[in-house]
């Protein structure tokens, strides 16, 4: 990493689990083109790691998001993370160690820290069993009985309920980007 660096992780929103289908060589190359360095996907869902100066996390996200919106006509809300952030998040976890199963602890990446109004009034869906905890800009999640794939306490739901945009990843995910960004 050149002196003065950080490496950074930009979570998209929605790629390659719906109908907004992108390559990873295409992100990979857009965000080189961007003047970042050491460029890295993290499986297909679309997670990038890579160098850059110091940058404020916004900054970057609305490079990218540009980027992806000129290039190749994809409207994706981008979050962006530093290795330290991640760091911060995986320790943070309450749930980490209360399950062997990576897909039942999650973080939801949240573009800004809801107001205490919005998390108060955050609730389970009827008939689910969730655990959840605000801790700075992420939610982390529990889902002791299975995994994401059926909840309705989506990304979609999260943003309207706390009126900001939402990416989740599950604990694997978690730990792999904090290690590829040095967290």
């Amino acid at each position: 990493m050149a002196d003065g660096s950080n490496r950074y992780a930009a979570l998209l929103r929605g790629v390659n689990v719906g109908s907004t289908r992108l390559a990873m060589a295409d992100l990979r190359r857009l965000v080189a083109d961007l003047g970042h360095e050491d460029v890295k996907t993290y499986l297909q869902s679309g997670n990038v790691v890579f160098t850059s100066p110091p940058t404020k996390d916004e900054i970057l996200a609305e490079g990218i998001e540009r980027k992806l919106a000129d290039e190749l006509g994809l409207r994706v809300p981008v979050l962006v993370r530093d290795g330290g952030e991640l760091a911060a998040v995986a320790d943070a976890s309450p749930y980490a160690g209360k399950q062997d199963d990576p897909t039942r602890v999650l973080v939801a990446f949240l573009s800004a820290k809801p107001t205490a109004a919005k998390v108060k009034d955050l609730t389970v869906p009827a008939g689910e069993n969730i655990e959840y905890a605000m801790i700075g800009r992420e939610l982390h999640l529990h889902f002791p009985d299975g995994g994401y794939g059926r909840t309705k306490f989506t990304n979609a739901y999260l943003e309207k309920k706390l009126g900001v945009v939402a990416t989740t990843r599950n604990w694997k995910s978690v730990l792999a980007l904090r290690d590829l960004t040095g967290g």
